[in-house]
């Protein structure tokens, strides 16, 4: 077989995005890479990672699942993707923990907005869920709520409002977890006493 090919089913099994160490696992070499590269049969995405050139456009979400999966997709992407925003972002907003390297963010193919995270309150509230056919991780309805005061200042008044009314009227949230999450991330007497009036009517 070809090394086309093969480098055909590397990048399709990768989920359209390979990594250059994809490539090498399966018995080719930087300077195969770096040759079809040359050749105009795989394009770089950024450094270390690669896609097939007659390749349609890749989604922004398996970007963000390739470049960086250990990212957790949060606040006003999150806000969105549970329907307690109307406004679509333009950037994807992501989670990293504070130690993250500041350069593996620096990319050209994706707008991202990045919140650092202290390691140890990074995993509250982390699920999987599908954007557009792509899975993510992004933080839960609570973890995301918490968030909204957690990063108020960078929030939009309406943003902020409308997510705290949207979730108090959501038939899947869940108020212990909520409540736990606040306390964890020690935003629960903020969040208490507005949540209580929003609850209470």
């Amino acid at each position: 077989m070809s090394k086309i090919e093969d480098v055909k089913k590397i990048i399709k099994r990768a989920g359209g995005i390979a990594k250059t160490a994809d490539f090498v696992s399966e018995g080719l070499s930087n300077y195969d890479v770096a040759s079809l590269c040359k050749k105009g049969y795989i394009e770089r995405v950024r450094h270390g990672y690669y896609q097939l050139a007659e390749q349609e456009d890749i989604k922004e979400e398996q970007l963000l699942a390739a470049l960086l999966p250990e990212s957790i997709v949060c606040v006003e992407s999150a806000l969105f993707y549970y329907g307690y925003s109307d406004f679509a972002p333009r950037q994807w907003s992501i989670a990293v923990p504070r130690t993250f390297s500041r350069t593996k963010l620096k990319m050209d193919v994706l707008a991202i907005k990045v919140y650092f995270v202290q390691p140890d309150q990074f995993e509250i509230g982390k699920t999987i869920e599908t954007f557009n056919g792509v899975e993510l991780a992004v933080y839960d309805r609570e973890r995301t709520i918490c968030d909204c005061f957690k990063y108020r200042t960078k929030l939009d008044n309406e943003i902020f409002n409308k997510a705290l009314n949207a979730y108090a009227a959501d038939e899947k949230k869940n108020l212990s977890n909520l409540s736990r999450y606040a306390k964890e991330m020690r935003v629960d007497k903020k969040l208490l006493n507005v949540m209580e009036v929003l609850l209470n009517g």
